[in-house]
């Protein structure tokens, strides 16, 4: 069976920067998409970004040219590098993977706060 870990999460204030990890374990991690998703307090979960077996990459519009996911496929771990944070993208950020999107990590806190 396949986990995922979130690492990386915690306080920063706004303008600043973090880079959440995703660790999967299982040899399968390297064929599938992974996406990060985040929910906010009394909102629905949404998609971040994503990025393909072959590294292709795709993210929301509120994040596109501050965030940017990628993997490295030998340690089974997507990464999320967060630069320019606000307020706004405080939340709990999922990692998720595998087959259909079938797993889903913890979740990491991330708050954006001066």
């Amino acid at each position: 069976q396949v986990r995922l870990v979130e690492s990386g999460g915690g306080l920063v204030q706004p303008g600043g920067s973090l880079r959440l990890s995703c660790a999967a374990s299982g040899s399968i991690f390297s064929i599938y998409t992974m996406a990060w998703y985040r929910q906010a307090p009394g909102k629905q979960r949404e998609l971040v970004a994503a990025i393909t077996r072959g590294g292709t990459t795709s993210y929301a519009d509120s994040v596109k040219g501050r965030f940017t996911i990628s993997r490295d496929n030998a340690k089974n771990t997507v990464y999320l590098q967060m630069n320019s944070l606000q307020p706004d993208d405080t939340a709990v950020y999922y990692c998720n993977g595998g087959p259909l999107g079938a797993y889903w990590g913890q979740g990491t806190q991330v708050t954006v706060s001066s």
